[in-house]
């Protein structure tokens, strides 16, 4: 060991002193783990018992990797997930368990070694530390005792350099146990990749039924509060504009102005209401809120529903919304004169199907609103596609899962 090497041990160790928690921790961490590789290195000692051992590890891989995380979950706090268990002989022995059996049979037994090292240093350093306690021990007039006698300060201070230095290999030791044990015993690289992208998917499945339940809370509140409000105000005003026959003009045109000003924003609290959320989306259902759709807008939709099977709530909205959307962008793009609109369900899935005969030429790529109605499938995994050459007709395909 170079003086470079010897100082900067030193320093790391003089942070983490051998005295303190968590080099205890570590030291009971690597010394825990010494029993569990006691047959493999009896088979390396004895190649009678190779065959009985790589066949006992092999059975036993799964409760072995077990006890492994549960001891880097008790003594280091670390949770290593397991992997998805395998189904068959074939995908047992090729799929992740031969990483399992790569940890018991050689990385288990090199880090128990390594800690073998770690702790008989450890112990070398106690008994140099201590050999003013036991020199006495030994008999009078014994040559090690004079011999000992002589030396005990250089044995005293080199059993503190030791202990002062063994902080540092100890964790070090600790840590690697803990990356060989995540790459070895975990999921590989895919199926981490993979439960990540389950863990997003479920996590924006979950943002997406928070963000519709709080568009229904604020419809249910705007409708229960302030429209109930703005409608009971443009009650009184329009009794004040027909009983009130002998104010001066003046005061009648404010009440007649304010009757209207009432009137228009409750009109147009209730578009932002039915924007939000619409109640007989809620209250009857998809086909009765599409017929509302149909019915409201400005040219001739033709409508065929047929929902055979359960939607969740979330997508029934995303439908709705998708449909109005995607009739005001024909009214105000087209130029069409009628709409074929068609809603099934099948195999899982909400199929829409929106056609007009107007003038075509639709492009998603263009900023227009189609890229919106794209993003709004997209928040529940579904997909919409367009078909719009020019000169018409233009059909929208949007699917989407009937359950979330």
């Amino acid at each position: 060991m170079s003086s470079t090497t010897l100082r900067r041990a030193l320093v790391r160790s003089l942070r983490r002193p051998p005295w303190s928690p968590e080099v205890w921790r570590d030291v009971r961490f690597i010394a825990a783990g010494m029993p569990m590789a006691l047959p493999v290195w009896l088979a390396v000692t004895d190649p009678k018992l190779l065959f009985p051992v790589l066949a006992a590890v092999l059975v036993c891989v799964r409760p072995l990797t077990a006890v492994q995380r549960g001891r880097l979950r008790a003594l280091r706090g670390v949770e290593v997930p397991p992997p998805r268990p395998s189904v068959g002989l074939r995908a047992w022995l090729l799929g992740l368990t031969w990483r399992q059996v790569l940890y018991h049979l050689v990385a288990g037994p090199l880090l128990a070694a390594g800690a073998l090292a770690v702790l008989y240093a450890w112990a070398a350093a106690v008994v140099l530390v201590t050999v003013y306690a036991w020199i006495w021990l030994l008999p009078a007039g014994t040559e090690l005792r004079a011999d000992l006698a002589g030396q005990d300060i250089l044995f005293t201070l080199g059993g503190v350099l030791l202990l002062a230095v063994l902080s540092v290999p100890g964790t070090q030791l600790a840590r690697l146990e803990v990356w060989v044990a995540r790459r070895l015993l975990g999921p590989d690289r895919a199926e981490a990749l993979e439960r990540r992208v389950e863990e997003i998917a479920e996590s924006r499945a979950g943002l997406v039924d928070a963000v519709d339940a709080e568009r229904r809370r604020i419809e249910r509140d705007l409708h229960d509060g302030a429209q109930q409000r703005l409608t009971s105000l443009a009650m009184n005003l329009g009794l004040a504009r027909r009983t009130l026959k002998d104010v001066p003009p003046a005061v009648m045109q404010v009440i007649v102005e304010a009757h209207e000003e009432a009137q228009a924003a409750i009109d147009e609290l209730r578009d932002l209401v039915r924007g939000l959320h619409p109640a007989v989306l809620e209250d009857r259902g998809l086909d009765a809120a599409l017929s509302g759709v149909a019915a409201r807008a400005p040219l001739p939709v033709r409508l065929e529903v047929d929902l055979s099977e359960q939607i969740a709530p979330t997508v029934e909205a995303v439908a709705y919304f998708t449909v109005s959307e995607a009739l005001t962008n024909v009214a105000k793009h087209a130029r069409a004169n009628r709409v074929d609109l068609s809603v099934r369900t099948a195999d899982g899935r909400l199929r829409l199907v929106i056609s007009d005969d107007g003038v075509g030429g639709a492009d998603p790529t263009r900023g227009t609103g189609l890229t919106g109605l794209r993003k709004r499938a997209a928040s529940v995994d579904g997909t919409l596609s367009v078909l719009s050459p020019l000169g018409g007709p233009t059909t929208i395909t949007v699917e989407l899962p009937c359950a979330l």
